[in-house]
Parts: structure tokens; C-alpha cells; sequence
């Protein structure tokens, strides 16, 4: 009797929890649940990032990193303007925006928590110049400002917490929320490697991605091909690191290019 009360009552908190933490997810729609604090999420991502920059080399080739903040400054404009002109802008509470190039030649590319991104010297080669980097940035800004990681993360404490908050359990946990911190966005061991993200989140990045670059003033029509010059990367033995958490096949560029006529709309605004 006393196991089957307690079970309803962690039922009954989990639905409550689930009221207060859903919201809607911009451009897409779909109601996201969320309980993590963006102040919390975006100081343990400033660490993890600065962490990662101190064990890695960025890039000395001028023309290259300013290739690399010139999208990111041009997509971060588009995303900002967004959010004011549609009651967004708390999603961008605390960002400190930082592009950097690294020197690694990984065909890899990510975005953490306050707008964090860096981009690997390895994948320019398949971006062939700015507009294919913007589908990239486009598509890792996306999933920072959708706060993926903070939703898996907002289920970790739902699921294996018990659904506390997470003040709570940095103070009472700090281990297992830095492990669970670690699982949402891969942070750890090996610094800024994201572990995959589902296909619904991958789809919802493509698309907000393909909208964000399109604000930007970048030709979302390049998109497809993008994605197909890294398909055909990942014919290789191995694979680029990219392709290991941004799985890209024909379902996914036949839906960018369905995606196309509305991101050409707001593309044409900014020719």
C-alpha cells in the first residue's frame, strides 16, 4: 500500500513537473520540456568550453578564423533579431557568444549552452567556403538555442533524479550532475565530443538551422549539397566524427530540401 502511494505521488510529480517545464519550441512548434535554469546550464558550459580552448590549439590561419567569426557573427545577428521580433529573447538570457577554429582535423563542428561554437579546421574543406560553414553553424547554433542539451538534461533529472531541481543537485549530487551534465552534452573526458543527438532534435536543428542561415543572408539552396559532400565522406572506413552524431542520409536531405521554399522566403528578404 505504502509502495503504490509512493508511486502515485512521484507520478503525480512528474506530471506536474512535466506542466511547469513545457514550452514551445521556435519555428518548429513542438512543445519542449525543460526545467534547467539557462544561467546554470550556460556556467557549466563557459568551464567545460574554457577547459577545452586551454587543451587545444585554435587555428593561426587569419583568413580562416575570421571566416569562422564572420558566419557566426552573421548567424548570431539573424538569431537575435528573431528572438526580439518574436518574444524569444529569454532564450538568449546570458549567451556570450565565441566562434573559434581549432586546429584539428576532424571533420567535427559544435555548439554548447550561451552560444558557445567552435569549428574544427577538418571540415572546412568539406564546407568549401562560407555558405556550406553556415549550414554547419547554423545547424550546432540551432541546437544551443532549442537547448537540446538542456532537455536531455531535464529528463535525466526527471528520470534518474527523481526530478529535483538542479540547484539541488549540484549541491547535494555534484557527481552524478556532472555525470548527467556529461551524458547531455558529452562534456567531459574528451571536451566538447556531443554525444548524438535523437533524430527528432536532428531534424529540428536541420530546420531551424536551414531558417537561421537563410536570415543570415546565406543561400539555403546549398544546404542539400552540403549534406551530401559529407554523405559521401562518410563512404570512408571510418567516417568523419561529424557524421557520428549528425547522421546524414537521403531521408534527411530530401526533408532539407522540402524545408527549402519557406527558408528561400526569408532568404529573399535579405537580397
Amino acid at each position: 500500500m505504502r509502495r503504490h502511494l509512493k508511486s502515485k505521488l512521484l507520478f503525480l510529480c512528474a506530471l506536474s513537473l512535466l506542466s511547469a517545464g513545457c514550452s514551445e519550441v521556435p519555428i518548429s512548434g513542438r512543445q519542449q520540456f525543460n526545467i534547467v535554469p539557462g544561467s546554470t546550464m550556460n556556467s557549466l558550459s563557459f568551464k567545460s568550453y574554457g577547459e577545452f580552448l586551454a587543451q587545444n590549439k585554435l587555428s593561426t590561419n587569419a583568413e580562416q578564423t575570421q571566416m569562422v567569426k564572420r558566419v557566426g557573427g552573421r548567424i548570431q545577428k539573424a538569431v537575435e533579431n528573431y528572438s526580439a521580433e518574436n518574444g524569444y529573447e529569454d532564450r538568449l538570457d546570458g549567451y556570450e557568444w565565441e566562434f573559434n577554429l581549432v586546429e584539428d582535423p576532424n571533420v567535427n563542428a559544435w555548439a554548447m549552452p550561451g552560444g558557445k561554437v567552435v569549428v574544427y579546421t577538418g571540415i572546412l574543406p568539406i564546407a568549401q567556403g562560407e555558405t556550406g560553414l553556415a549550414v554547419v553553424m547554423g545547424h550546432e547554433i540551432a541546437h544551443a538555442f532549442v537547448k537540446h542539451g538542456a532537455e536531455r538534461m531535464s529528463q535525466g533529472l526527471l528520470v534518474q533524479m527523481g526530478g529535483i531541481a538542479l540547484s539541488t543537485a549540484l549541491e547535494d549530487y555534484p557527481d552524478q550532475t556532472k555525470d548527467l551534465f556529461m551524458q547531455s552534452y558529452g562534456v567531459g573526458a574528451q571536451v566538447g565530443v556531443l554525444l548524438p543527438y535523437s533524430r527528432k532534435h536532428e531534424s529540428e536543428a536541420d530546420h531551424l538551422g536551414l531558417v537561421f542561415m537563410a536570415m543570415a543572408g546565406y543561400n539555403p539552396e546549398q544546404a542539400p549539397a552540403f549534406w551530401e559532400r559529407m554523405a559521401a565522406q562518410k563512404k570512408g572506413a571510418a567516417g568523419p566524427e561529424f557524421l557520428s552524431t549528425h547522421p546524414a542520409d537521403q531521408t534527411r536531405i530530401q526533408n532539407l530540401k522540402d524545408l527549402l521554399p519557406e527558408a528561400m522566403t526569408y532568404y529573399r528578404r535579405t537580397q
